[in-house]
């Protein structure tokens, strides 16, 4: 099959990443990622997202297993795949006395098959500031320019690491709205954040890292698929828990009071949510702080780095 054609264009094999004190970060992961696709890399802090991420860079050898880009070594065969790339990392470190333009020049003459750099700083939002100094650029813009220097070679696979930490809400839209459309086009995207909400919007298809080993995976719905959902209200004064329907009738699987605040877990929301509030409605009392919400990544992330700390 022709490398263009690789239906899979990152690929991971049982990978794994010992640094030099003889710490294993990476311990035997293994995942693949379509042409066209959005992959997102979720983990706590020291859960190997960074050391993974660098091995698809090629930025170092793996210890174990195999890693292949556009069906290609990233580390042994970087002059095949660097030019097919483009990587967005934390921080730039661009030199502060240079304009914004005269990065975009600096940049692209270091870029095979650059894209005009007016179209780069454009796609980001950037046109208007073509004469400032790096150093004069919110946190905000200069992830910005982080992010046009990554798309300067029109890359085949882009790699994102925290793509829009110090962005505003609008920012942050927009550059969703951008990876949007750059998958569309067929762009496969790899994508770390620490913005669970981010993940949720934005993945095709995800992998939640925990201590080096890949602790779920999935489509966001599959990972959130047997988390329950949560109903919080508060009781009245006079009411207790007690007073409720039946609590595992309703499809309760945990609940909490506190301060007259109830909070019930449930696998069956809408039965849940129906039974309280018919129940309120018949006993007429009004649920102050009402809020439904279905299961979120956010709690299937906190659920799995419970449970894995109560394991451990």
């Amino acid at each position: 099959m022709d490398n263009d054609e690789h239906e899979h264009v990152i690929e991971v094999a049982d990978l794994r990443r010992v640094y030099g004190d003889g710490f294993e970060a990476v311990r035997g992961i293994t995942f693949s990622v379509a042409r066209g696709e959005i992959f997102a890399l979720l983990g706590t802090n020291g859960a190997g997202k960074t050391s993974t991420v660098e091995l698809l860079e090629g930025l170092a050898a793996p210890a174990g297993g195999r890693v292949r880009i556009l069906g290609h070594d990233p580390c042994l065969e970087r002059a095949a795949v660097r030019p097919r790339t483009g990587v967005m990392l934390q921080e730039g470190g661009f030199p502060s006395e240079l304009t914004v333009a005269e990065t975009a020049r600096m940049w692209a003459d270091c870029t095979s098959g650059a894209r005009p750099r007016e179209e780069a700083l454009e796609l980001v939002g950037l046109a208007d500031k073509h004469g400032v100094r790096v150093k004069q650029l919110s946190g905000g813009e200069r992830r910005r320019l982080d992010l046009a220097l990554a798309l300067l070679g029109d890359p085949e696979v882009l790699f994102l690491d925290e793509p829009t930490t110090g962005l505003d809400a609008e920012g942050r839209r927009d550059t969703w709205q951008l990876v949007r459309a750059l998958r569309d086009a067929g762009t496969t995207v790899l994508l770390t954040t620490h913005y669970l909400e981010e993940a949720e919007g934005l993945a095709d298809r995800l992998a939640i890292l925990h201590e080096g080993r890949i602790a779920a995976s999935g489509t966001p719905a599959e990972v959130t698929a047997g988390r329950p959902s949560r109903m919080s209200f508060e009781l009245p004064a006079g009411y207790l828990l007690g007073d409720l329907p039946s609590l595992p009738e309703l499809g309760v699987c945990g609940h909490e009071s506190e301060g007259g605040v109830v909070r019930l877990l449930t696998t069956h929301l809408q039965r849940t949510a129906t039974g309280v509030l018919t129940w309120a409605e018949r006993t007429g009392v009004e649920l102050r702080g009402l809020d439904v919400r279905s299961a979120s990544l956010e709690e299937a992330f906190l659920g799995i780095a419970r449970e894995r700390e109560t394991a451990a």
